[in-house]
């Protein structure tokens, strides 16, 4: 596992919801799929650059594609860039159950086979690193290197109730537009659906995987995140048997919410 320091202090942001919901469209271009097995369906949202690298965003627990806006902004410049909405969440319905994570990977898999050139960078955070693990670790020939942005679940907090007091904590250090933005997309998928996931989340145990993951793997951890603590983040790096840890100055759990830097000169940079 390689260290290194946290990166500069990032660019001006979006100072308030509509500023973030237009600095984050990014429909202009993009294609859609869905992958539906049962009543679990995938919405794969593509933006199309011929000849240049996947690079696959999924998202955490309570989010969607959109919460990706602006970093998928930036990545498009280099990658062709693939978002997804996972059962439940963004333009997802929500189906009767939750599936394990495993499971959850093998239908991203299905999902990503038919509708996207593989193979990809698959980039995962908070919930979303578990879902990619599994990819990583069940398909491998799908996935050529692997970013976890926040990685959960920290074993120390394995509850519900310690998850929401940490990010209410993380928040509290944020500007107002992320909390608006997390309430927004939260409200959209709705507290039922959310509980079961939140459950599944929970039961999920990342470490067990991360010997496992023979691509390289990049892990990034904002400075002032909470729900994911730097010691749990360095296990998670040490873990990996290709791994290397980065840190994002200023910035806490919801790393890529109000800017795309330095995170995405950190997937660009690790991509080379």
């Amino acid at each position: 596992m390689r260290n290194e320091r946290a990166a500069g202090a990032p660019p001006p942001r979006p100072a308030s919801l509509a500023e973030w919901r237009e600095a984050a469209d990014g429909s202009a271009g993009s294609v859609t799929f869905t992958h539906a097995e049962g009543d679990h369906v995938v919405v794969v949202h593509r933006w199309r650059k011929p000849g240049a690298t996947t690079v696959v965003l999924v998202h955490g627990i309570g989010m969607g594609q959109q919460y990706f806006g602006l970093l998928r902004a930036e990545l498009a410049d280099a990658f062709d860039v693939v978002a997804l909405d996972l059962p439940g969440f963004g333009e997802s319905p929500e189906p009767a159950e939750s599936l394990p994570m495993a499971a959850l990977a093998d239908l991203v898999a299905a999902a990503l086979e038919a509708h996207v050139p593989m193979p990809c960078i698959a980039v995962g955070h908070s919930m979303g690193t578990q879902v990619v693990a599994e990819l990583a670790v069940r398909h491998p020939a799908l996935v050529e290197r692997l970013v976890l942005i926040a990685p959960t679940v920290n074993p120390r907090e394995r509850s519900g109730w310690k998850q929401a007091l940490r990010l209410l904590q993380d928040l509290s250090n944020d500007p107002l537009i992320v909390a608006a933005v997390g309430a927004r997309l939260y409200l959209q998928a709705g507290p039922r659906w959310y509980l079961r996931k939140l459950r599944t989340m929970l039961e999920h145990d990342i470490r067990p995987l991360l010997p496992r993951i023979a691509q390289p793997t990049l892990v990034i951890r904002g400075e002032d995140d909470r729900v994911a603590p730097r010691g749990w983040v360095e296990q998670v790096a040490a873990l990996l048997p290709d791994g290397q840890l980065r840190t994002a100055k200023g910035k806490g759990h919801e790393a890529m919410i109000t800017g795309a830097e330095p995170v995405s000169r950190m997937i660009e940079e690790f991509a080379r």
